[in-house]
């Protein structure tokens, strides 16, 4: 056990930081999702590997304890929205990074027309002009819930809440836009 006021590194740097393939995926998933800077990226690298770690004992742990913990963990993955409800343990083991970023605050406020990009859904959510279940979230990484996400708006008390807002017109007339050039 360490001091808890000691702080510690939440991830993991790649073992080879300097190959060009490598570099370019990075590079593009820092763009799509807005993301500050690569430890931002290596933090759910991290996370998506202890993920897949703990799917993995699991697999070679005793039947009667594995159905138990395999239950458990399955609710939790699904509660947090990354697996469906009806999900084995192998679906685990083939989730991806995009899987753990797209339950991201910032991405969701982006993908549900609250923003024009996902660098403005950033600024909105750490100035605090988006609400969780009717409370203030202001950390850009924050995992949205399942149960959350038809909860996600803006604030009551932030000057973005009033539909008149110059911002709402432009988020609106750029997410109209969008469901055009998708269609």
């Amino acid at each position: 056990m360490g001091d808890p006021k000691k702080q510690r590194k939440s991830y993991e740097t790649p073992r080879h930081p300097w190959r060009r393939d490598q570099l370019e995926v990075e590079l593009r998933l820092l763009g799509e999702y807005g993301l500050r800077n690569k430890r931002e990226l290596w933090r759910y690298k991290t996370m998506l590997s202890q993920v897949r770690g703990i799917a993995r004992s699991l697999l070679g742990a005793s039947e009667e304890e594995r159905a138990r913990l395999e239950r458990e963990y399955l609710a939790k993955l699904s509660r947090i929205g990354v697996l469906a409800e009806s999900a084995s343990i192998d679906e685990i083991l083939d989730l991806e990074i995009r899987d753990l970023l797209e339950r991201r605050l910032q991405t969701m406020v982006f993908r549900r027309g609250l923003a024009k990009t996902v660098y403005q859904a950033r600024q909105l959510v750490s100035h605090g002009h988006i609400a969780v279940a009717g409370r203030v979230v202001s950390v850009p990484g924050y995992i949205v819930k399942r149960d959350e996400e038809q909860k996600l708006k803006y604030f009551s008390h932030s000057p973005l809440s009033k539909s008149d807002h110059p911002i709402r017109k432009v988020v609106a007339a750029a997410v109209a836009g969008r469901a055009v050039s998708e269609a």
